[in-house]
């Protein structure tokens, strides 16, 4: 078998070449690692990123380091597994073949784990001008510029002006939203004041902009209405059934004719698959999504497989499809190694069932709401739960004890340690204040 430039070497065992690092992929790869298989994983980072906490990273809570972790040193001791780090522009289901920038690869199965993108819904003047948060060098550009503009705002005498520069836009009430939400109305409260003493904070206005008549949607009504009372006394503003139409990096335009100034609008409103060229049209499906059968095979193509948040399977529990989230993407990882190693054994392949294990969602300190299969609970025990869930979720001991001691800092000093403002520079340039990041 041959891997072109790519420079892996020839194994008697199968090859299977997992593209993406993400929650679906590196579980994959670390169950496929203890088999009898060779394991390629190809990511156009070198890390794996916990998507969850971007928010986190944003709102200068956590540094990027805490959340992200280095593939090869997951995979150090498994001789069996190869990390590439570049992009897959192609794949040839006829000859078997994955295309990348950095050459060509031969596989014995070919397993997509490409996770899904900021979806803007077709409107390329917001995809330029809006905040996404899908990646951590998303989150630390508009970390940047939310401090910036805080430094802009206390030598801009002109009202308006300095509205455009203070207040904030979130577009989603999704889990993201609602949590970005939380975390910049208690950043107002407690860290501004302290920051920017000649800046009246009273002035800056937060708005979630939700295009459904509630927030969370997919949780329960408790949790959704809960939620929305926990965002009003921290003061954000939240407009239900809005539905925005067109940012122009000054105003936010709403169906209906109302507008909202602000500089800054943070786009969560939803996701679509990323692509790969080489698949049948057949193949894809709404939101760009790859259909599966029960065992993850994509339709209409031989040894090629789809999880995580890229995968559409239909089951009788979810005949639309599975929700987007990582406990999605971990479960169909882990059913898939199982096929991989029972069909080792001649053994039959078992189909996936999603196991909902719940949801849930924080507002800031001590309030929280989750919903599990049997119970549902909000406030201080449902902010202690999801303190703990994605605690434990990190890869690594030294990320979970790093973010631990952040957020018991922030919680006993009301303080955030990482306000900073990082930039690239140019060394054949002079280093100047730009008027935008």
């Amino acid at each position: 078998m041959s891997a072109a430039n790519i420079n892996i070497p020839d194994a008697p065992q199968p090859r299977v070449v997992i593209v993406g690092g993400g929650f679906a992929g590196l579980n994959l790869a670390d169950k496929m690692s203890k088999m009898n298989y060779q394991v390629v994983l190809i990511d156009k980072n070198n890390f794996h990123q916990f998507q969850p906490l971007f928010y986190q990273v944003a709102m200068a809570g956590l540094e990027p380091s805490s959340i992200l972790f280095p593939l090869r040193k997951l995979f150090q001791k498994r001789k069996n597994v190869f990390i590439r780090v570049t992009t897959v522009t192609k794949v040839n289901t006829a000859q078997k073949r994955v295309h990348t920038l950095l050459g060509e690869l031969e596989y014995d199965f070919l397993v997509l784990a490409i996770g899904a993108d900021t979806n803007f819904f077709g409107n390329e003047q917001i995809a330029r001008k809006a905040f996404p948060m899908k990646t951590v060098g998303e989150a630390l550009t508009l970390r940047n510029k939310i401090l910036y503009d805080y430094e802009r705002a206390i030598t801009t005498v002109d009202y308006e002006e300095r509205q455009g520069l203070i207040d904030i836009v979130i577009v989603g009430g999704g889990p993201t939203g609602v949590e970005v939400a939380g975390a910049l109305a208690e950043m107002k409260k407690y860290i501004l004041p302290k920051d920017y003493t000649e800046l009246n904070c009273e002035e800056i206005d937060i708005y979630l902009v939700q295009g459904g008549n509630c927030l969370l949607k997919g949780m329960s009504a408790e949790a959704s209405q809960k939620a929305e009372d926990f965002l009003k006394k921290l003061g954000v503003i939240i407009k239900l059934n809005a539905r925005v139409e067109d940012f122009d990096g000054k105003f936010v335009y709403i169906k209906g004719g109302e507008k909202i100034q602000s500089n800054k609008v943070i786009w969560a409103a939803g996701i679509k698959g990323n692509t790969v060229e080489g698949l049948p049209e057949e193949s894809i499906v709404w939101g760009g999504r790859i259909k599966v059968d029960r065992d993850n095979k994509v339709v209409g193509v031989a040894d090629v497989y789809a999880i995580g948040d890229i995968a559409y399977m239909e089951e009788p529990d979810f005949p639309k499809g599975h929700p987007q989230v990582a406990q999605v993407a971990i479960q169909q990882a882990k059913n898939l190694a199982k096929n991989f190693n029972r069909t080792a054994k001649g053994k039959p392949t078992k189909p996936f069932v999603y196991n909902n294990l719940g949801a849930m969602a924080t507002i800031g300190r001590n309030r929280a709401v989750v919903d599990l299969p049997r119970f549902k609970f909000q406030g201080f025990f449902a902010w202690i739960v999801w303190l703990f869930v994605h605690l434990f979720s990190l890869i690594g001991m030294k990320n979970r004890l790093f973010v631990f001691i952040n957020w018991v800092w922030n919680y006993f000093t009301y303080d955030q340690s990482l306000r900073l403002i990082i930039r690239p520079k140019n060394r054949h340039q002079k280093e100047k204040i730009p008027k935008e990041i």
